[in-house]
């Protein structure tokens, strides 16, 4: 007796399934698809930033900035406004007071470029340190006059005798520099009993780094050469 093939009901259900994963892999090869094209997109674009600028996006920021400022500034005029008031206020309390903060250091220390920049930070620290004599200036204006305002023509040498007050000031201003310095002075003192065995500054040097680092495990082998009885 031959047995009966597949019933309708499981066939619909084989063909079901199979319809299920050919949509799941048509699904697939969509999403691989688009991976394979974002991908492609990104390379693209990270080629063009390595080929940009290094300061690229600053600069992109900064043109992006000037062009809302001008738009800005386009609105207030359509609008018969002032753009410098309508900026202010539009700026929060705390940026306020941190570009304040900001404009108080007048003299912000931006490290070693020459030492004429730094010859000219001194003079500024220096120069604002001065408290000006009023009744002392006053005083020296009735005793010079004009010639209180040296031009081009004035004989400057030895017109002037500072005052015993101007003197002191500026030597205590000297020995606080002199005290600053030393201070911190990375240079050690000289040694003159210590034995030489370098042949120059450089040479000195690098003996101190290698003592310190090795002398615990060369100190026998040293006092065997200077006696002779090394091996």
């Amino acid at each position: 007796e031959e047995e009966a093939g597949p019933g309708p009901a499981a066939a619909a259900a084989a063909e079901q399934r199979r319809e299920e994963r050919l949509r799941r892999f048509r699904e697939l090869h969509m999403e691989r698809y688009e991976a394979c094209k974002l991908n492609s997109q990104e390379v693209v674009e990270e080629d063009k930033r390595l080929k940009l600028p290094p300061n690229w996006e600053a600069k992109k920021a900064r043109l992006e900035w000037e062009l809302q400022v001008q738009e800005k500034k386009k609105e207030c005029a359509a609008r018969g406004e002032d753009y410098e008031r309508v900026k202010l206020l539009e700026i929060s309390a705390e940026d306020a007071e941190r570009w304040e903060r900001k404009k108080k250091r007048k003299n912000p220390d931006l490290g070693f470029s020459d030492y004429a920049a730094a010859q000219l930070r001194q003079y500024q620290r220096l120069t604002r340190q001065i408290k000006p004599d009023l009744e002392q200036y006053e005083k020296l204006k009735e005793q010079y006059g004009e010639a209180l305002y040296p031009t081009s023509d004035s004989l400057l040498h030895g017109t002037h005798v500072p005052s015993k007050e101007g003197v002191d000031r500026m030597v205590a201003d000297l020995e606080k520099q002199i005290e600053k310095r030393e201070k911190y002075s990375r240079r050690r003192p000289y040694n003159d009993d210590a034995d030489i065995d370098y042949i120059n500054e450089r040479n000195a040097k690098f003996n101190q780094k290698a003592e310190r680092f090795y002398g615990k495990y060369t100190a026998e082998i040293k006092q065997n050469l200077e006696r002779g009885t090394a091996v």
